[in-house]
């Protein structure tokens, strides 16, 4: 990918910002839930994590090394199961009542999944043991 740390830092950058955007509304209690607030802290605050997850992403995506890249495909898929399991928690129906989903949780889902692709498609030059930058391959 031409455009891989753009992208990926835009996502965190998004990512972080969806945070406090809201999730879900809840017109039985008259509230929109967060990602650090729910009616009695009864869905936590998965923003926290999340914003902890996306600055870890963030050193990974600027480190060039082959272990930050590595790591970093193991800390998005991370990211995209917790983006998931928090969808399904904050926008599930509960007592015959279902929240309205806001833009919030879907920018949280998408920016994850996006992150996820950036870190399996990393734009990093391997170059072949024995060689030093710059030189061209030996030809045999």
């Amino acid at each position: 990918m031409k455009y891989y740390k753009l992208t990926g830092l835009t996502c965190c950058v998004v990512l972080i910002v969806a945070c406090f955007l809201p999730w879900t509304y809840h017109a039985d209690v008259g509230k929109s839930f967060t990602g650090f607030f729910s009616q009695n802290n009864a869905y936590g605050k998965p923003g926290k994590t999340f914003i902890f997850l996306s600055v870890i992403s963030i050193a990974l995506i600027l480190i060039p090394k082959v272990w930050a890249k590595r790591s970093h495909i193991i800390v998005a898929g991370i990211m995209v199961a917790y983006a998931i399991k928090t969808y399904i928690l904050f926008t599930s129906c509960y007592n015959a009542y279902c929240p309205d989903k806001k833009y919030g949780i879907y920018l949280v889902l998408s920016c994850s999944l996006v992150l996820l692709i950036v870190a399996i498609l990393p734009d990093m030059k391997i170059i072949a043991p024995g060689l030093s930058p710059g030189t061209e391959e030996l030809k045999t």
